[in-house]
């Protein structure tokens, strides 16, 4: 699914050499998506039970360290997979964060957080539009558009633990047959757009979405221990594992540069 159905190029050349922040919506972009996902569910897991940080410490020390890796991505002028999936891992860990510290520490039902991110997420996108005509991810050149889609990203990863939890223990599928369920549910999204004509930054934003709980899922089904429905691998090895991947997926995508825009950018502004 790609995420393009509207283009404002007169808006980014005022910005000089400030190109598109984030990645070609590519294979690459929903495997590391899906796998910052179980990460930032396993990570989560790690940090508060095994390093005994707590949800609160968890909470501050991965926010302090998502503050310092969006500055470093806003200074940026371009996309660079490294400092953006970096981010991106962080925000997922956060968000999982911001969901648990809702449900676990203040006590706030699983159906009354899931209610209030998605209505949060939905005002993000209407000052999005509102502001800049367009929620599509192939325009994010300028600094306004950059916190749009960093404040949309990271709403979304509260929604989707959020949904993900809520989905797990109201019907108490497991999370092998969870996993499933949400993957044919965003089977049925790329299903609507391509053959169905559902619009192309919706079936983004909803795919998107629904990332998060499949990687939740996979992670919980590979962490947990056996007697809980898991394969009993441990948040540590799963997070080691999936954090090598994406790393080796990311100094590929470096070298390569199979998902930058950069050099389909620059030609169209020498046009």
């Amino acid at each position: 699914m790609t995420s393009d159905t509207y283009s404002r190029p007169g808006a980014a050349r005022g910005h000089g050499l400030r190109l598109n922040k984030v990645p070609e919506v590519t294979v690459y972009f929903w495997a590391i998506k899906v796998l910052c996902t179980t990460v930032g569910e396993t990570g989560a897991d790690y940090l508060n039970s095994q390093m005994g940080l707590g949800l609160t410490g968890t909470s501050l020390v991965m926010s302090v360290l998502l503050v310092v890796a969006l500055i470093v991505q806003f200074r940026a002028t371009a996309y660079r997979p490294g400092i953006y999936w970096l981010a991106v891992v962080l925000i997922s860990v956060v968000g999982t964060l911001i969901s648990d510290n809702l449900t676990d520490n203040l006590g706030v039902p699983l159906q009354d957080t899931t209610a209030a991110f998605a209505a949060v997420l939905a005002v993000v996108f209407v000052a999005w539009y509102r502001a800049e005509r367009t929620l599509s991810i192939h325009n994010i050149d300028t600094v306004s558009r950059e916190v749009y889609y960093w404040l949309a990203v990271l709403f979304t990863f509260a929604l989707g633990t959020a949904a993900g939890d809520l989905v797990a223990e109201q019907l108490s599928l497991g999370y092998w047959v969870s996993a499933v369920l949400f993957a044919l549910a965003i089977a049925a999204i790329g299903v609507a757009h391509f053959a169905m004509g559902l619009n192309a930054v919706w079936s983004f934003w909803i795919a998107y979405v629904l990332t998060r709980p499949l990687g939740a899922s996979m992670g919980d089904y590979l962490s947990q221990p056996t007697g809980d429905g898991g394969l009993g691998l441990g948040t540590t090895v799963t997070s080691v594992l999936f954090l090598a991947v994406i790393l080796a997926l990311v100094v590929y995508l470096t070298v390569a540069r199979r998902d930058s825009t950069e050099r389909r950018e620059l030609i169209q502004r020498a046009d």
